[in-house]
């Protein structure tokens, strides 16, 4: 127990002294942080263009065939009226008015005619603004506000929806278990590479025969697959902190929307089932990316092989649509109950809320077995394999051995 302790501080320390480490960690919060910034200065600077572009002032004509158009607006906006629309369009194109809208008889089937000045390509948009502006105050001012809602799209609606006598909302419902697909998409992808490695460099570096002389194989293997969970849990705190907190403070100035977190609901059984999911499938993950480390004598050549598990890992991704529309199909469930494309699917699943009690229990075993197998396979490579700088090792020797 002294050694293993010993060698989680030891990969601790040695993980956060170096730089790799922490612009691993901290770039996904910068990016975050960069992207919120340049939509915070892009939502300023685009009101405010669309301000100014309003406010600006340009002479115009226009012409109303359809009747709709309301004089006093026209005056208010210091517009004259044609009723010669080729003359009208002429002046336009001499210099002599900025715009000219026509508005046709029948605006259903015909739509309304703008010539006007060019004025640069952002600026141009202020006709259609102006023309659009002249025939939805004109409308308005002879409709009643109910109607103006309806026809505007902006009437709210407000849907209870009941499930077994209780309210249910579905899209709540996959908040708190959903959480455990992105902390499991987010260690993976941020972490994997540095469990892959995490067996190779004393290869690669000649020390692990100094190391073996003082610590047991099995004892240096399972103390650097628990520093690798710590230090993935740790990394998550990294990323997910900073996020939350500048979610909290700028989700109004970046316009983001606003996610009342007071009353989601939490189920018990769907949060403890992703919990063993999420724990379960990363164990056997890490076991996995250990053991492929410990049967190549190069970082370089495990990266060959960490490509294929990313893809069978994450590709059922592209199918996620399925899980929605068709969870009963023998896809989904080869794709729910096959141990290496099993945490994705598992966990989506269990957040929308139509993994099966079967599913749960035969998926939740097969992961259980899966990573008791890879782990004890990935400690029985590193065993064998330590010492072997050049060439892969072969799982029927290992196993041959006693």
């Amino acid at each position: 127990m002294y050694n293993l302790g010993t060698v989680l501080w030891f990969e601790i320390m040695r993980t956060l002294k170096r730089k790799s480490f922490w612009i691993t960690a901290v770039a996904f919060p910068i990016g975050i942080g960069l992207i919120f910034a340049i939509i915070y200065f892009s939502n300023i600077s685009t009101k405010n263009a669309a301000e100014n572009t309003i406010n600006q002032k340009f002479s115009f004509m226009i012409t109303d065939d359809s009747g709709l158009i309301n004089k006093e607006l026209i005056k208010q906006h210091k517009a004259t009226e044609s009723d010669n629309k080729q003359a009208a369009i002429k002046d336009v194109s001499d210099g002599k008015i900025d715009a000219y809208f026509y508005y046709p008889d029948d605006l259903v089937n015909n739509k309304v005619e703008i010539y006007a000045a060019e004025a640069g390509i952002f600026d141009n948009g202020r006709y259609e603004g102006v023309a659009k502006t002249i025939l939805q105050q004109s409308v308005e001012s002879v409709t009643d506000t109910q109607t103006t809602a309806v026809l505007k799209d902006s009437i709210g609606f407000n849907s209870i929806l009941y499930k077994n006598g209780l309210q249910f909302d579905g899209y709540k419902e996959i908040i708190a278990p959903g959480i455990f697909l992105v902390l499991f998409y987010i260690l993976i992808v941020t972490f994997g590479n540095q469990m892959l490695s995490s067996t190779t460099e004393e290869k690669e570096n000649r020390v692990i025969e100094i190391i073996l002389t003082t610590i047991k194989a099995r004892t240096l293997i399972m103390g650097k697959i628990i520093s690798l969970i710590i230090l993935a849990f740790f990394q998550v705190a990294i990323i997910l902190i900073p996020t939350i907190i500048a979610y909290v403070l700028f989700h109004n100035a970046l316009s983001l929307p606003n996610f009342d977190l007071s009353n989601i609901p939490l189920d018990p059984t769907r949060i403890a089932i992703a919990a063993i999911i999420f724990i379960l499938s990363f164990l056997m993950i890490t076991g996995l990316l250990v053991a492929i480390g410990s049967a190549v004598p190069t970082a370089k050549e495990a990266n060959g092989f960490f490509g294929v598990v990313m893809i069978m890992m994450f590709g059922p991704l592209y199918a996620v649509s399925l899980f929605v529309s068709a969870p009963t199909s023998n896809i989904v469930k080869f794709l729910t109950l096959f141990p290496l494309t099993a945490p994705i699917p598992m966990l989506l699943r269990n957040a929308i809320g139509n993994l099966t009690t079967f599913e749960t229990i035969t998926g939740i075993t097969i992961l259980a077995i899966s990573a008791i197998v890879i782990l004890t396979i990935a400690i029985r490579l590193f065993q064998y394999g330590a010492l072997e700088y050049t060439n892969r090792i072969s799982l029927k020797k290992v196993f041959q051995k006693h």
